[in-house]
């Protein structure tokens, strides 16, 4: 579990780095929004879960900016991104304590995409009665860093 939870923290920080080099970096408000824009859908939300979710999306948020900001000025610093990791933590506990069993379900396989680079905006459906092939591993890192080439 603390292996799952680490890859999504340097998902999560490796997306921010990307936006942070084309000289954008993105606010926490848009962070958190896009966050739970994207499991109101997949989790079909009620409003009350919507917005105690945005709290918590919005506060790991801010935390992750501020650290981004600072690791640009000053450089990489374990004990910020150990406090990072143990609010990413904490933040995955509180938004699996307001969903509902099934919720929570959805919930990790969203976490598993996102650790495993995969948009949902762009995923590929395999036709009838195929298998979508998987590859795990090292082999599976190595293929999707040759097709983003």
């Amino acid at each position: 579990m603390k292996k799952f939870l680490s890859a999504l923290f340097l998902l999560t920080i490796m997306t921010t780095m990307a936006f942070a080099q084309a000289n954008k970096m993105p606010t926490p408000e848009e962070l958190a929004k896009k966050n739970v824009d994207e499991l109101e859908t997949r989790l079909k939300l009620s409003s009350t879960q919507k917005s105690v979710i945005y709290n918590y999306a919005y506060n790991f948020a801010k935390e992750q900016v501020t650290l981004m900001k600072k690791q640009q000025a000053t450089g990489y610093n374990d004990e910020e991104v150990t406090k990072l990791y143990r609010l990413n933590n904490e933040t995955n506990k509180s938004i699996k304590a307001v969903l509902k069993p099934e919720q929570v379900i959805e919930y990790d396989k969203v976490v598993e995409e996102r650790l495993a680079g995969i948009d949902p905006k762009k995923k590929k459906k395999a036709k009838k009665g195929e298998e979508e092939e998987k590859i795990v591993g090292i082999e599976g890192l190595k293929s999707v860093k040759a097709g983003q080439l």
